[in-house]
């Protein structure tokens, strides 16, 4: 179970105006602008959910995820993670865990793909006949036969995106953070990451967090939605919730999602 409360989160930003002029004082005298991230996000997920976390860019998504993965240490709040503190017990956490970012890759670029996974083996230290046995489901599910000895640089999009799942779940991590996952798939290789998506959530209760802008992804994978915006959580509940909350209900999830960021003014 998941566990966040009064979670926040503020970076401080260097701020200077264009041209010669302004670069070289800002040598001397540097002025910071402070961003509040995370703004006392609060909520809980349960074992096995599927929830989607959505917001306009910049409303805190990623940054949520980086404390939870214990990438990030929030400045107050807590967050506890089946017993654990994500940022204070890294090692036994991530033991726990898969994270997938769309546009930062953990397979390493010009090896073939199965180097990186026996690498991603001796790092989680994954037992030899847990590692073979999830090999050849992943190997499988995601139709890696043909790809798997390629050298990552060779590959497409979608393909690369397939083993970074994978690479991901060697290790059977009870939660999974997908941070943009389907970022610009094309339609084929996203309807078969989202059917890997629900076979996992089926087969094995995974618990799945899912970042996206992508609508339809959040339609076919969640069955809850937390809405983010200026670091804050504006809404929790279901895609029913989502549509009552808009003046037009007919409309699609695109243009709902958009009204309510209007509407929040997000």
């Amino acid at each position: 179970m998941i566990k966040v409360e009064k979670l926040s989160k503020t970076y401080q930003v260097l701020r200077r105006n264009a041209g010669l002029k302004e670069a070289f004082q800002s040598l001397f005298q540097k002025e910071y602008e402070e961003i509040r991230a995370l703004d006392e996000v609060t909520f809980d997920i349960l074992d096995g959910e599927m929830v989607g976390y959505i917001g306009p860019n910049g409303a805190g998504k990623s940054s949520t995820i980086k404390v939870l993965s214990g990438i990030l240490t929030p400045d107050s709040g807590t967050c506890v993670i089946d017993g654990r503190i994500p940022w204070k017990n890294r090692k036994s956490h991530v033991r726990e865990i898969g994270v997938v970012f769309g546009q930062r890759s953990q397979l390493w670029w010009d090896v073939p793909v199965i180097d990186s996974f026996e690498l991603i083996r001796d790092i989680y230290m994954i037992p030899k006949e847990k590692y073979e046995s999830n090999l050849e489901e992943l190997t499988v599910s995601l139709s890696l036969e043909q790809i798997i000895k390629t050298p990552v640089r060779q590959l497409s999009l979608g393909q690369r995106m397939r083993c970074e799942i994978a690479a991901s779940l060697l290790h059977s991590p009870k939660i999974l953070f997908l941070d943009e996952p389907t970022i610009g798939l094309d339609a084929v290789s996203k309807l078969a990451v989202r059917e890997f998506i629900i076979q996992l959530n089926q087969k094995h209760n995974t618990t799945v967090i899912l970042t996206t802008h992508d609508m339809q992804d959040i339609e076919a994978l969640t069955s809850r939605i937390l809405l983010i915006g200026k670091g804050k959580i504006l809404l929790d509940g279901s895609l029913t919730n989502l549509k009552e909350h808009s003046r037009n209900q007919s409309a699609s999830l695109d243009e709902i999602v958009a009204q309510l960021y209007r509407q929040y003014e997000i």
